[in-house]
């Protein structure tokens, strides 16, 4: 049973989610930002969080960068997209390309604010995203091996995901070493929504595997659907402990496909955002609880799919 705790903190310091507390410890989706705790047994699924205001209003840079990734490189690169630039000020963007149809849009470049690298991939239509995550030719395949060096091939991801990964892949890593180099910086965060949300987390395993130990790697997605299978959430758990965060919206069908009866699994990190407007964070792999989206959604070829395009918290996506 969570705590109630007031919404009025000193500072933007204090705790922003708080549980209470077995007898251990894990870094929960508000400290992958270093800013507070949270408790849950290490195995099975753990008592849900609630997110106050605070911990809530620290992703918004993120949202408004997954936002951003839905505009053309020529926006992206004068940095006038309009309320998701506006939403991140000083940001410098460093290259983007993708031409919103056959390639997704992209972009990499650095917060300052933020002290970190950002790369960002672009979403796409929902009602056709549905009928391809349900598509049973879509199985999960081995990663490639050039793209993800060592990576045991009994972990998979889905062919399609993989598939438009692999297409940006080398061209953001370039892009990524340069600006790490450029600014002396030491963390790199993608973030996408929906499809982009998929790449963001393929993203995030490339680059953990291509970067330097000294460098942080984190993801950041909404709506994020189930990427890879059993052994994929398990491997992504292992590599990014603690630094992947998936925020679901209400009854957003997409997280919740495709389905587990077909092999796939999300790993660890899920917030689902209520119907009330409040932020849960949800322990463990596919949390079946009410108040997490594998709980909430059980059929979601008849929920529909306004909720996926937001609001999160006030962020809609889209250019």
């Amino acid at each position: 049973m969570a705590q109630t705790i007031p919404l009025d903190f000193p500072s933007q310091d204090t705790f922003r989610c708080l549980n209470t507390p077995p007898p251990y410890l894990r870094l929960d989706v508000c400290t992958m930002f270093d800013i507070g705790i949270t408790h849950f047994p290490p195995s099975g699924h753990g008592s849900i969080t609630i997110c106050l205001y605070p911990c809530i209003n620290t992703y918004a840079p993120f949202t408004h960068f997954a936002g951003g990734a839905y505009c053309t490189p020529t926006l992206i690169m004068s940095w006038t997209c309009g309320a998701h630039c506006q939403g991140n000020p000083d940001f410098k963007p460093v290259a983007s390309g993708g031409d919103g149809a056959a390639t997704q849009y992209w972009y990499v470049g650095y917060s300052p604010s933020l002290k970190t690298v950002i790369v960002a991939h672009q979403g796409t239509d929902p009602t056709k995203f549905l009928a391809d995550l349900t598509d049973l030719k879509f199985n999960p395949e081995p990663l490639d091996a050039s793209l993800f060096p060592g990576i045991p091939t009994t972990v998979q991801a889905h062919s399609g995901f993989a598939k438009e990964h692999a297409s940006t892949a080398p061209t953001i890593l370039t892009n990524v070493q340069q600006t790490l180099s450029a600014q002396g910086a030491t963390s790199v965060t993608v973030v996408g929504h929906s499809l982009g949300a998929a790449i963001a987390l393929l993203d995030g395993v490339f680059l953990s595997l291509q970067l330097p130990k000294s460098v942080t790697v984190k993801v950041v997605g909404y709506g994020m659907p189930r990427v890879g299978n059993q052994d994929f959430a398990n491997f992504v758990d292992d590599r990014l402990k603690g630094k992947v965060v998936h925020i679901n919206n209400r009854e957003d069908p997409i997280p919740v496909v495709p389905f587990i009866s077909m092999g796939f699994h999300h790993p660890s990190g899920e917030i689902h955002i209520q119907d009330s407007g409040a932020w849960d964070d949800c322990p463990g792999q596919d949390n079946p609880s009410k108040t997490c989206s594998t709980g909430d959604v059980t059929n979601p070829l008849q929920v529909t799919v306004a909720d996926h395009h937001g609001p999160y918290a006030g962020i809609s996506m889209g250019c």
